[in-house]
């Protein structure tokens, strides 16, 4: 998948397609398939500069996916929505940190210290 190709293709499209590549992802993190889990992170940065570049930054859209049951796609979706929506980015990985749902919650913690640490600062 290569930017161009995401270009033509609608916002829920997109939607799809980030929920597809977040469940993949957390299947290769069960199986430890650390080659194939690298592979579908490039993919999921592609479709979030490709929502990212979207008229009004689309990105605000994946708020919809702090609702879906897989923790993985409600903390990608959390991630990738905090230069956007970051109050609520920040309380959906609270959640998560909550929820000791590993590696997830460790993931959110990590991010959430370093936003507080200013090491990260979401663009």
């Amino acid at each position: 998948m290569n930017q161009n190709s995401l270009n033509d293709i609608s916002v829920d499209e997109l939607v799809e397609r980030f929920v597809a590549i977040a469940m993949a992802q957390d299947e290769a993190l069960l199986e430890d398939e650390t080659k194939k889990y690298n592979v579908l992170y490039d993919q999921m940065e592609s479709v979030e500069q490709e929502l990212k570049s979207r008229q009004g930054d689309a990105r605000e859209v994946l708020l919809d996916l702090f609702e879906n049951k897989n923790t993985h796609v409600r903390l990608k979706a959390a991630l990738a929505t905090l230069a956007v929506a970051p109050e609520s980015a920040r309380t959906m990985l609270q959640r998560i940190s909550d929820s000791n749902e590993y590696p997830q919650a460790a993931e959110a913690r990590s991010m959430m210290r370093a936003l507080d640490e200013g090491r990260y600062v979401p663009s």
